[in-house]
């Protein structure tokens, strides 16, 4: 299967990243190389580190960059990219974008398990295929409240309660191993009127099992601080989220990096010795544009936000 991923706010994060010709930039999640793509043109001596967990996507750039001597590139995931600057001998860098979304490719290969269009495709959501967790060990291994959690908390379902419960009853019988299995079960657990609106009915517990598989709110605060920490002074991270649950903690984590004292008001002094590492460029988040919306509609819930680094 050939790879098409079209990349999401693409000149938006060019933008944002305010990219210098000789400076080192991150694409923490290359997919495609839509982005690095344009990285690139901008660069004169400068360099490009390209990451990825999905070793199909990370093959697919350097076959795309092959022959561009200013292109390294790492198998690993976006929060070790420490370990990945570490190994190239690479100090502090100018500019980090992180994708955090699925790419086209990823939800379209009906081997990979992502979609719940794909009924006859296995359960495996892994984004990095040398995991050994997959969706359909969750489905099958984890309890009754463990999937309750994860369909509330991670696909934020108000029928998480009698999902959970129709899927343990499920696989009692036979084991669920396809994606048209899963949504077959989620689907008689939503009741008819709640179905008219909001999209697939199981759409929430995909995503959830989506971000459990692949551990992807994990860490994620710790990540974005260290890399605001490898950033040269004016350097930026730009970060592109797709549900609210990544977004709150991209939000929460920017505001928090901007801001000096985070004592409570009711002391007379400073005692906490937070200080700003730098400014929230984008006070709210960058939307896609109505023509990108038209072309693309998976794009529709990405966010960008942008942190500068003093």
């Amino acid at each position: 299967m050939i790879f098409a991923h079209k990349s999401v706010l693409l000149w938006e994060c060019i933008d944002a990243l305010n990219i210098k010709p000789n400076g080192i930039y991150v694409d923490c999640t290359a997919g495609g190389g839509g982005h690095s793509s344009e990285i690139l043109n901008k660069l004169a001596s400068g360099k490009l580190v390209d990451i990825d967990k999905d070793i199909e996507a990370l093959t697919v750039c350097k076959n795309r960059f092959q022959g561009k001597p200013n292109v390294m590139f790492a198998h690993s995931d976006f929060k070790q990219f420490d370990d990945v600057l570490d190994e190239f001998g690479i100090d502090k860098v100018d500019g980090i974008l992180a994708d955090l979304g699925v790419s086209s490719y990823q939800i379209d290969n009906p081997e990979r398990g992502f979609s719940y269009m794909a009924s006859h495709a296995p359960l495996d959501m892994k984004m990095d295929a040398s995991q050994s967790l997959s969706a359909k060990d969750v489905v099958n291994t984890y309890t009754e409240a463990q999937l309750f959690a994860i369909i509330r908390d991670y696909g934020e379902d108000k029928f998480a309660k009698k999902i959970a419960y129709n899927i343990v009853q499920a696989r009692q019988k036979q084991p669920i191993e396809t994606c048209g299995q899963l949504v077959e079960i989620i689907d008689k657990s939503i009741p008819f009127a709640a179905k008219r609106n909001g999209g697939h009915p199981a759409k929430r517990t995909f995503q959830a099992l989506r971000i459990e598989v692949n551990k992807e709110l994990d860490g994620l605060d710790n990540a974005l601080r260290r890399m605001v920490d490898r950033l040269n002074p004016g350097g930026r991270l730009a970060v592109i989220t797709f549900h609210s649950l990544e977004d709150r903690i991209v939000k929460h984590c920017f505001a928090d990096l901007a801001t000096d004292c985070i004592c409570p008001p009711s002391l007379p002094i400073c005692v906490c010795d937070h200080r700003a590492q730098g400014s929230v460029v984008t006070r709210k988040p960058i939307l896609p544009s109505d023509e990108e919306l038209a072309q693309n509609s998976r794009s529709q819930s990405a966010k960008l936000r942008v942190f500068e680094k003093k």
